[in-house]
């Protein structure tokens, strides 16, 4: 070959149009993937919007999120009762009615592990195992974790192993969550004066939406806008306030049984007694409304006390109770409840348990 300056620049001219199309090509592949990308996320995000509770609140008389009346599919106090009147017992504010249909009230065993291990295998194959490894193993093991947890912490329905885990945990692990409420204490507070303060109706003690949970002593009623994963129409209708402050929370569990959001209301003199929650991969968190004297939570045998306008973050899975030793004339301790993701779970791990545990997903199972 002779090398001449007629060769040299035949040759850069024949590179640099290899390098243009190469860069063609390049550009095709980046471009395709982009695509897939955005269809991915596009899919993800059907079933799960930024806000958790975006689309949930239909206009339908009755019904939220294709669930009809107050609580989810497997209501506890419509399955329960029968001729001979309500066949419910309830006990530490949740509602046992023995109903195999009932999320809460099914005992955790090899049923539901292997309903557990059937959910998570269909998420993979829908989306991927990427991820899962702590899902895995513990649905995998789950009756071990669950019969061997030491007593001061024994989820009864779901352990999530490799969590940190402390019976109270510092507000700085969800600010922004407990900032907003905390701003948003005024408006609360409004909206439980509103619902408190109704007129009983059809025979009840209670005003409308209120339910009374059964307690050794005094009183404990709670009014719940989710409970179990599913809001409740008529009670998310009469506070529209604290229903807009939950769709702005970052990490509400809104689409999972293990999400509850709800005023509640101890009367001087009650006891809850010890109990346990049934995850380890929620914090709840209590902001304070009213709170007179003589009031305390006790968690994993640490005590603590509420404070008005302030945020309480614990795990509810440690043995836990609270008490007011108060007098008929300090009035109730008021809370507000949500129910915040536990920070180290990730958010791929999220996705999968609220694909598993959303509600109705294992009950449908035990069916086929």
């Amino acid at each position: 070959m002779e090398w001449s300056l007629e060769n040299v620049r035949e040759m850069v001219a024949g590179g640099m149009q290899s390098i243009r199309e190469c860069e063609i090509c390049a550009f095709a592949i980046a471009m395709c993937v982009l695509l897939l990308f955005m269809w991915y996320c596009y899919r993800v995000g059907r079933e799960h919007g930024s806000s958790p509770l975006r689309g949930r609140y239909l206009a339908g008389p009755g019904r939220i999120g294709g669930v009809v009346g107050g609580f989810m599919s497997s209501d506890c106090r419509g399955r329960g009762k029968g001729k001979h009147g309500s066949m419910l017992e309830e006990q530490n504010g949740f509602a046992f009615c023995q109903s195999a249909e009932c999320f809460r009230c099914t005992s955790a065993g090899e049923s539901l592990n292997q309903r557990l291990y059937h959910s998570l295998q269909d998420y993979a194959k829908r989306y991927t195992w990427s991820g899962m490894g702590r899902v895995h193993k513990g649905v995998r093991d789950q009756g071990r974790y669950l019969n061997s947890r030491p007593t001061i912490q024994r989820p009864e329905v779901f352990f999530l192993p490799d969590l940190p885990s402390a019976p109270f945990f510092s507000r700085e692990v969800q600010r922004h969550d407990v900032e907003l409420l905390e701003q948003s204490f005024p408006a609360l507070l409004a909206e439980f004066e509103s619902i408190y303060h109704q007129p009983a109706r059809g025979g009840s003690s209670l005003p409308p939406g209120w339910k009374a949970n059964n307690t050794p002593r005094g009183q404990w009623w709670t009014y719940y806008l989710v409970n179990q994963g599913t809001p409740l129409v008529l009670n998310v209708r009469r506070c529209p306030r604290a229903w807009r402050v939950l769709g702005q929370l970052r990490t509400f569990i809104a689409n999972n049984v293990f999400g509850n959001a709800c005023f509640s209301v101890l009367t001087p003199g009650a006891l809850i007694t010890e109990h346990y929650g049934p995850t380890n991969v929620r914090l709840r968190c209590h902001l304070g409304l009213r709170v007179p004297p003589s009031c305390e939570l006790v968690v994993g045998g640490e005590p603590q006390c509420w404070s008005e306008g302030s945020c309480l973050l614990f795990d509810d899975s440690f043995l836990h109770r609270a008490f007011h030793e108060g007098g008929a004339e300090d009035g109730p301790r008021v809370v507000f409840m949500v129910d915040l993701w536990h920070p180290n779970v990730a958010a791929a791990e999220r996705q999968a348990l609220d694909y598993i545990f959303t509600p109705g997903r294992l009950e449908d199972k035990e069916g086929k």
